[in-house]
């Protein structure tokens, strides 16, 4: 941290501190290419190489944490839960921060929950923030400034958002290619609420695989798990990555790479953007399927575990999957008008009211809540069922 005593102590192999830091600055294609020794602009001349081991150490680098606090402290941000700001945090490393070390590099440190935050999106629904202390935003920050140089090669060319030296005019570009190329139908992959429902089991194995240092994982894991706290109460936290800390969109990233790679497996051309995706087809047939022919494919599975499961005593428990069957099959209808006037002309088609049309239509980006409710009286039991929708209460 710049001017602050607390990074005095003994430091570990120091590297060359760069002037530009965190995920603005970019990085040369020659740097993301040279295996698996990189220079980075914000730790230095630093050998990483995988499977090493020694991560957390050259984290915790005078020169990597002086970057790190430069780049946190150009965020500015609000506090976390323990409601120090930058400069009485700063205060408090002063004091704390050789004690703090010692428990990283011990596997003793505990992070603070983070503060949950909801702030509104453009369809009117709400976006969870998890805001940690600046504290952990720094050790996050310090994290991210090493293992980003050996995570991000490994991600896919079609993967824009979060990335240095990427933006989204990028995918927009690339989005322009496709379209000019002939590819003018556009399918929306939809990762509803992806980063709420990471499983932390499954992305810690994912990130096993590309980096070689326990100390780190175990850290990492400590930063998922740390629960989140709101008006006072805190709550444990078994899935997810809360936006708002450094880490969080490298972690989306190891994840929603696998998507990338199953794309790229099936000779598709798409551009993705965090969890935003579209895949770009030549023709509607390429690119959608009606909702009988979606009915088609499920009908098989349900006649199965009707078929399996039929002699279990839990009417509850199917009448439950039936109605959910349902929701989902109303709000993947609503996503394949997607438009508000043509969800208004085909639920005027089915029959419904100018009222409900209207509503349904006006709130046509809220998928899930607005599959329920007025459109049930329009996509009713009756139906699914004269589309071949196999029940199984």
């Amino acid at each position: 941290m710049q001017n602050c005593k607390v990074m005095r102590q003994k430091p570990g192999q120091p590297g060359r501190a760069g002037r530009r830091h965190g995920e603005a600055g970019p990085d040369t294609a020659s740097d993301e290419t040279r295996g698996t020794l990189h220079k980075h602009p914000d730790t230095g001349s630093v050998n990483l190489k995988v499977g090493t081991g020694g991560l957390l150490e050259k984290a915790l680098t005078r020169q990597n944490l002086q970057a790190a606090w430069k780049r946190v402290k150009a965020n500015k941000g609000a506090a976390g839960v323990d409601g120090l700001d930058i400069e009485q945090t700063a205060q408090q490393l002063r004091v704390q921060w050789s004690d703090i070390r010692q428990a990283l590099l011990a596997g003793r440190y505990r992070p603070s929950p983070v503060r949950k935050v909801m702030i509104p999106k453009p369809d009117g629904s709400q976006r969870e923030l998890g805001i940690p202390t600046v504290t952990d935003r720094l050790i996050q920050q310090a994290l991210l400034q090493v293992l980003q140089p050996l995570i991000d090669p490994t991600f896919s060319n079609h993967s824009h958002g979060f990335r240095p030296g990427r933006r989204a005019h990028d995918a927009v570009r690339a989005a322009r290619a496709y379209m000019q190329s002939g590819k003018r139908v556009v399918v929306d992959v939809d990762l509803e609420k992806f980063f709420d429902r990471v499983n932390h089991d499954i992305l810690v194995d994912r990130l096993r695989k590309r980096i070689d240092d326990a100390g780190v994982i175990r850290l990492i894991r400590a930063y998922l798990t740390a629960g989140i706290m709101a008006g006072g109460v805190l709550s444990e936290r078994h899935l997810g990555t809360p936006q708002g800390g450094p880490l969080s969109p490298m972690l989306a990233n190891v994840l929603l790479d696998e998507v990338d790679k199953a794309l790229e497996a099936r000779g598709y051309s798409f551009a993705r953007y965090a969890d935003d995706c579209n895949v770009y087809v030549g023709s509607k047939r390429a690119g959608g399927r009606s909702m009988t022919e979606v009915v088609q494919k499920l009908r098989p599975y349900l006649l199965g575990w009707k078929a399996y499961f039929g002699l279990a005593q839990t009417p509850g428990v199917w009448r439950e999957l039936d109605e959910w069957l349902r929701h989902r099959l109303r709000a993947i209808q609503l996503k394949h008008w997607k438009r508000p006037r043509t969800i208004y002309l085909e639920l005027k088609v089915l029959g419904a009211t100018e009222d409900v049309a209207r509503q349904v239509a006006g709130n046509c980006h809220r998928w899930w809540r607005n599959s329920a409710m007025q459109l049930n009286s329009v996509l009713t039991i009756a139906y699914f069922d004269r589309l071949g929708l196999s029940r199984l209460s």
